[in-house]
């Protein structure tokens, strides 16, 4: 069996997980604030990835120069994105949101890819990607909101516009240090400066949550969140991308918002129209398409 399924699989399931985590998420934001919840999300996942990397490579350091660059990246691409995504959901639509952050992420991932990788954008990647493209659109404004462009909400469309920028540029800087060193000790080490540069942000919320109070499905939707949606996706999605190439990989994320129509469902009765199921088969034409192309060399540009 050719070894590229294993990884394309890994990050379809990663994003099934991802957008399984908007109906998990969604029940927990009623009790914690959204951006103390990322903390404990992130934070909580430190140890663990600090343990798992000590028992598979038998240490954990990284040179200064190193661990300056992955607190930078650590900075934009946990801290500012977690507490951008945040504020974009709160100052825009759902749907406005979910389509400007995630339609044109990899796109801006395979346009920037050239700054960091030596990875070719084929005309494979192009029609796959585009029906990918209208697959997405579909899911997601095929739900009951649709895409609202008042200037009511030009802020958080401009937010999650960003995202999409700053996601594909974060990705895309961790593909030259997972040459040199695994993806879980580049994980590792952005992650907990993503968490301590967050830890800030949460003053004031900790007093709010009814510690006392939490109940099984509180404690679920953390373990859910740190050890499947932090731990293993972000090992297995680093992984998986230094192994396929950036371009190819963050097209898979389209399926997060088809994974979280099928959370609402599951979680809240929602309902899903016909333009979804439609979205969905393009989405899956997409990408079936860009992963039966044969696997190209990926070439990581000098730092």
């Amino acid at each position: 069996m050719d070894n590229k399924w294993v990884y394309y699989a890994g990050l379809i399931m990663v994003a099934a997980v991802w957008g399984a985590n908007f109906g998990v998420s969604r029940s927990a934001m009623e009790t914690f604030d959204p951006i103390l919840f990322s903390f404990l999300r992130f934070g909580l996942a430190v140890p663990f990835f600090f343990l798992i990397l000590k028992i598979r490579e038998g240490s954990v350091g990284l040179p200064w120069r190193v661990v300056l660059q992955l607190a930078l990246i650590g900075l934009v691409g946990v801290t500012g994105l977690e507490i951008a995504v945040m504020y974009s959901i709160k100052y825009t639509t759902l749907a406005n949101a979910s389509l400007l952050n995630v339609a044109p992420w990899p796109i801006f991932a395979a346009l920037f890819a050239p700054m960091f990788v030596k990875e070719k954008f084929t005309k494979r990647l192009g029609i796959g990607g585009a029906a990918a493209i209208v697959g997405v659109t579909c899911i997601i404004l095929g739900g009951e909101e649709g895409f609202n462009l008042s200037s009511d909400h030009m802020l958080g469309n401009l937010l999650a516009f960003g995202i999409s920028i700053v996601g594909a540029l974060f990705n895309l800087s961790c593909m030259p240090l997972m040459k040199r060193y695994s993806s879980l000790r580049v994980s590792a080490w952005f992650i907990m400066f993503g968490s301590l540069f967050m830890l800030p942000f949460t003053a004031g919320s900790w007093g709010k949550v009814d510690w006392a109070g939490l109940e099984a499905g509180h404690y679920t939707a953390i373990v859910y969140n740190v050890l499947i949606c932090t731990v293993a996706a972000f090992i297995v999605w680093n992984a998986s991308m230094f192994k396929i190439g950036a371009a190819r990989a963050n097209f898979f994320r389209y399926v997060v918002p088809a994974a979280a129509v099928i959370a609402g469902l599951v979680f809240f009765d929602e309902g899903i129209t016909v333009w979804q199921m439609i979205g969905a088969v393009f989405m899956a034409a997409g990408l079936v398409w860009i992963s039966t192309e044969k696997k190209p060399s990926v070439a990581i540009n000098p730092s």
